[in-house]
């Protein structure tokens, strides 16, 4: 299967880029709830140039932050997805760079289990497809939705792992972050069949 075509879940749809989601992920990168944990909420123009990027990512990587639209309605919720990050930190190394999953939704799409159950497909799609032997994913400290979603992907933290991205500047409260890792050996293939618990 080719990385852009659209693959399903139970819920969801993930699926390459429209013009028509510019629009609806620009309210979504505006809202301080989805936000609460990056530097600000995106101008119109920001989240188009963050879409731009998702894109160049697929034309370089052939994978990327899928956009995730509703299986029933058709409506674009946000990004369940893969991306490799451009920083420099203890974990990402050019000969063998990190490959990070991370997702966004619209806060009206909380407390489903979506990003949970999207997330496992990518996991799935990142361990056979791609046949990474790790994936990683990282946020703030207090962040905790989205901790809860790495904990229920089966991820696991180690304190030793956590840093400040360099992209923050020192005394930012954003800054420390912590970070999770699934190694390809350890995913449960019988999650796949299991419907995803309630929460993200």
């Amino acid at each position: 299967m080719s990385p852009m075509i659209a693959f399903s879940t139970v819920h969801l749809i993930l699926r390459p880029w429209r013009a028509s989601d510019r629009l609806p992920f620009a309210r979504l990168n505006a809202d301080l709830r989805v936000m609460e944990h990056f530097p600000h909420p995106l101008t119109r123009e920001a989240s188009n140039e963050l879409a731009d990027k998702i894109e160049a990512h697929f034309e370089k990587y052939g994978f990327g932050a899928w956009a995730a639209e509703l299986l029933t309605t058709g409506q674009f919720i946000g990004f369940i997805g893969l991306n490799v990050p451009t920083f420099e930190a203890h974990f990402t190394r050019p000969e063998f760079p990190a490959v990070e999953i991370g997702w966004r939704l619209a806060s009206e799409y909380w407390g489903r289990g979506l990003a949970t159950e999207g997330a496992r497909a990518v996991l799935r799609y990142a361990f056979m497809k791609l046949q990474l032997p790790e994936v990683v994913s990282f946020t703030t400290v207090g962040n905790h939705r989205s901790r809860r979603v790495m904990q229920k992907l089966g991820m696991t933290h180690n304190p030793e792992d956590d840093f400040d991205h360099p992209e923050l500047a020192e005394g930012d409260p954003l800054r420390r972050h912590v970070l999770y890792r699934k190694v390809a050996y350890s995913f449960d293939w019988t999650e796949l069949k299991q419907p995803a618990a309630k929460g993200n």
